[in-house]
């Protein structure tokens, strides 16, 4: 129960750090002479150079066993190079994201695998756990809109700073290792051969990566987004707290949601609400309706989240957990924040906020496609294991 405190109260400094600073990341960027095409072009080189790096990251977790130390890093270096971004210069600005990314970047599958670990010798759920980096997020946020109204969007990297500190604080208490994870039997390349040869597993990560690169249209450019259709700061905080805020009951309930119609089913559940909500800020493009639609960020971005996680763990096998979720970040926030990042940074720049809401709607369709032939070939699976076991039951 003492580490699963710890890891609450953890997922919370670091909600509440991610949730002032990076939605505001973009328009301090613009604030310090950048434009949209700009800060996507940086955003997604950043993103290009850590997806490099995530498999470095697992092998040093999976076989090193260097959990803690790995996760120390990824919150400490980011929050000690984000006084940098006061800087003018674009390559000063470009190295910082850069180096903040590679190290970033690994925070939610090494996270994730403490998490998951934690959760199953205490009997608990992912969801009850992960919910309080949503929580800490959607507090952040507000923080943030309040922050940047009252204070300077220039300044903004302090209060970043000290929520990481603290999580680093947490997170030095932690075990060095995250219990369960077996010791690698096999090698990287195995590991990756065996997950990449599975054509399900293939579709799902297809499916993650249309469905999350819409979520740069939310994480990175909402802010820039909301105002471009005549709404505050302010109140872009406040559809930011609405949004994380949603994500608090929906980690809570995704648990008994996948337990009833399953993880793949719960993944294309997800997804439909994705195209839901992306149409009707095609058709509502408007401020209040940018702030309402929110409201369903939890069922979507959630409940995703959750079931993705947990068909990830399902998937691999126990030695290979901290990569699995290294690979299924690379592709989750890894190739879906460059090619979101520079997509949606171009549509946003070129064609305006409706161009942008069309291309997610249609990128989310997509990826609800694919996660249906998940769904039918998962099922498909199960009746065949069952159909098999009842034969040698038979016999």
């Amino acid at each position: 129960m003492e580490k699963l405190l710890k890891l609450r109260v953890f997922y919370l400094f670091l909600g509440l750090g991610g949730g002032l600073f990076t939605p505001y990341l973009t328009l301090l960027l613009v604030d310090n002479g950048l434009n949209s095409g700009q800060v996507g072009a940086l955003m997604a080189t950043g993103t290009l150079v850590a997806i490099l790096f995530q498999p470095v990251w697992g092998i040093v977790s999976d076989r090193y066993h260097q959990t803690r130390l790995v996760l120390i890093l990824s919150v400490a270096v980011p929050a000690g190079l984000a006084v940098f971004y006061r800087s003018e210069y674009f390559i000063v600005l470009f190295a910082v994201y850069m180096v903040s990314t590679v190290f970033s970047s690994t925070q939610a599958p090494i996270a994730d695998s403490y998490a998951i670990a934690a959760a199953k010798r205490a009997g608990s759920t992912y969801g009850s756990i992960r919910l309080m980096l949503s929580f800490g997020a959607a507090a952040g946020g507000y923080i943030g809109g309040v922050y940047v109204s009252s204070f300077s969007v220039s300044t903004i990297w302090m209060p970043f700073l000290l929520f990481n500190l603290l999580a680093v604080l947490v997170a030095v208490t932690l075990p060095k290792e995250a219990e369960g994870n077996a010791i690698m039997a096999q090698s990287f390349a195995q590991g990756m051969r065996q997950l990449l040869g599975n054509r399900i597993f293939l579709a799902f990560l297809g499916g993650s990566f249309l469905v999350n690169q819409t979520m740069t249209a939310f994480g990175t450019y909402f802010v820039l987004a909301f105002q471009s259709v005549g709404g505050s700061t302010q109140y872009a905080g406040i559809a930011l707290m609405l949004a994380s805020i949603t994500n608090v009951p929906s980690m809570l309930v995704a648990s008994r949601v996948i337990g009833k119609i399953g993880r793949e089913r719960t993944l294309l559940l997800a997804a439909l609400i994705y195209v839901f909500r992306w149409a009707i800020q095609v058709v509502f493009p408007y401020p209040a309706a940018m702030i309402g639609v929110q409201a369903l960020h939890g069922l979507s971005f959630g409940f995703f989240l959750v079931a993705a996680v947990e068909y990830v763990s399902q998937t691999t096998s126990a030695d290979m957990q901290a990569t699995g979720q290294s690979v299924f970040n690379m592709v989750f926030s890894g190739l879906s924040g460059i090619v979101g990042n520079l997509l949606n940074g171009v549509l946003l720049s070129q064609g305006g906020v409706q161009l942008m809401n069309v291309s997610c709607m249609i990128s989310s369709a997509a990826g609800a496609v694919l996660l249906i032939y998940v769904a039918r070939s998962s099922r498909r699976q199960l009746s065949a294991a069952a159909e098999g076991l009842s034969a040698q039951t038979e016999i």
